[in-house]
């Protein structure tokens, strides 16, 4: 069976699938490229499933809902992972449609127990992250200085030469922060409210003095949002990163942890 193409299976197993979709039809916050998804997938387990069943028979298995049980799924992600030779987050976007029909299936009564129910998904392992080389790191603050608002430029700025993660930005308040004329520092409480204090370069210090000088005194964050006035949440400085990146072509920014 290769993969994505449309796999041919019998009609109990084209019955089956039917049923799951006229589901799907019905519920209104599915949307029609979700159902696609997720009947490809369910498809390609049910060849699969007829296939595997079916060598060394003379006559051809059929995919029936009350013969799969864990072993059958558990055979079908080694597939997936040695014969197929997909990515871990590839095998558990199939596995998770698995687990999502067979709850369905054994709530509804079509079976007794749920077969996928302790199969467990593959562990991923996050790709580091890809810091910026000087000349990105120039276009972006350039491109923040000649469209973006001074509080967005300090954000940026100080995201760089800090290394500071999104929480610790947004939750940072005014009196954190602690400028000299030749040295400064935050005082951060970062995961598991671990302290620790970061040292601000003459470029972080020049632009927070700048910065500073314009806040009103509403509140004790130190980046408010334009728009509700209280602290700037992850959401929104995530939002704010990207517009910039992608107005440099930087779209894998990870400046932000």
């Amino acid at each position: 069976m290769k993969r994505g193409s449309i796999p041919l299976i019998s009609k109990i197993g084209q019955k089956t699938l039917a049923q799951c979709e006229s589901y799907l039809r019905d519920l209104a916050d599915v949307s029609p490229s979700t159902i696609r998804n997720y009947l490809s997938d369910l498809r390609q387990f049910m060849a699969w499933y007829e296939e595997t069943a079916s060598e060394g028979q003379e006559i051809q298995k059929s995919f029936v809902l009350t013969t799969i049980a864990t072993p059958t799924i558990t055979c079908y992600r080694s597939y997936l992972q040695n014969s197929l030779k997909l990515k871990p987050a590839s095998v558990n976007r199939y596995l998770i449609t698995l687990k999502s029909y067979f709850t369905w299936v054994s709530r509804t009564g079509l079976i007794d127990n749920n077969p996928a129910a302790v199969v467990k998904l593959i562990p991923t392992v996050d790709s580091p992250p890809r810091h910026l080389s000087n000349a990105e790191e120039s276009a972006l603050v350039a491109a923040v200085t000649n469209s973006g608002s001074l509080r967005d430029r300090t954000i940026i700025v100080l995201m760089l030469h800090t290394g500071l993660r999104a929480q610790e930005v947004c939750t940072l308040h005014i009196e954190q922060v602690h400028l000299g004329k030749r040295s400064g520092i935050l005082q951060v409480r970062g995961k598991r409210n671990k302290y620790r204090e970061v040292p601000l370069n003459a470029t972080a210090r020049a632009v927070l003095s700048e910065f500073i000088k314009t806040r009103t005194p509403d509140t004790n964050y130190l980046f408010v949002s334009e728009k509700t006035g209280k602290a700037l949440t992850e959401r929104a400085l995530g939002y704010l990163v990207k517009k910039y990146a992608y107005g440099t072509h930087l779209t894998s920014f990870t400046a932000m942890k």
